[in-house]
């Protein structure tokens, strides 16, 4: 009876130990896909070929080089024929007044309106035969400039003729084409460290990640107004005719420039 005992006991013994064999060597052989943990998060399932999306931003910050200055002239007259006659021959001399001051300054004349002023600016209700009592002309000259030292002399000459609608700082074209190179920079490190602490969090080397697709806005997701980030100024003055003005201050300021890009990262 003992020697069957034991025969058993030595049996039941092989088993355990064969199966626990098989099922290390089966560890051993299929690595497992469950990463390090994340502290005080839980597991994270990563399987060789995981796509992931990644979008970063970089931006460029840079001092504006250029003016876009806006004046205007009105006048208001019984005659509407006089207040035109006024409102072309002031606008013909504050066009040479901001010549002198800066030849080199790109000018456009725009917005030319005439319309009339009734004795009812708002009536009660609709009247066919409405009363006119004046006639009101005016125009707009729209002055594009880089030289900003001289800007404050600028102004004050055409405000004695010509009254200030709106001034903005920016950029001139060719120093925003030139700060491309730093924006780009700027966003794909922007990019690099955003994939690897993409790649440290799901437990992965940064190393093992590769870059399949780099999109600059391609989907169109930047789209901006062209005057965004503009530092600007806007003002509203009567002219003095023919009356000295003092010189304004201004402070042009800076420009950011952002630039924004989508990445598809496949980790080996």
């Amino acid at each position: 009876m003992t020697s069957i005992a034991f025969t058993r006991a030595s049996f039941m013994i092989a088993i355990g130990l064969c199966a626990g064999s098989v099922a290390a060597q089966a560890t051993l052989s299929s690595p497992s896909p469950v990463m390090n943990a994340p502290p005080g998060g839980s597991a994270m399932v990563v399987g060789s070929g995981t796509l992931v999306i990644v979008p970063a931003d970089g931006f460029v910050r840079q001092a504006n080089d250029e003016a876009h200055l806006t004046l205007v002239i009105e006048e208001q007259d019984r005659d509407k024929a006089q207040a035109a006659s006024r409102v072309n021959l002031k606008m013909k001399q504050g066009t040479e007044i901001v010549r002198r001051e800066d030849p080199r300054a790109i000018l456009q004349t725009r917005g030319y309106y005439s319309f009339p002023v009734y004795a009812d600016e708002v009536p009660a209700k609709p009247v066919r035969n409405r009363t006119v009592v004046s006639w009101r002309v005016g125009q707009y000259l729209d002055v594009t400039t880089t030289q900003l030292e001289s800007l404050p002399k600028l102004v004050a000459a055409s405000q004695k003729l010509l009254a200030v609608s709106s001034l903005n700082f920016g950029l001139s074209n060719g120093l925003a084409r030139r700060t491309d190179d730093q924006r780009i920079a700027a966003t794909l490190q922007n990019l690099q460290l955003r994939i690897a602490a993409i790649a440290r969090a799901m437990g992965r080397n940064p190393t093992d990640a590769m870059l399949e697709t780099v999109d600059f806005d391609g989907s169109g997701a930047y789209a901006q107004s062209a005057d965004n980030g503009m530092a600007k100024m806007t003002m509203r003055m009567a002219p003095a005719e023919a009356q000295n003005v003092e010189e304004p201050s201004f402070e042009p300021g800076d420009t950011v420039l952002p630039m924004h890009v989508v990445a598809r990262v496949r980790f080996r």
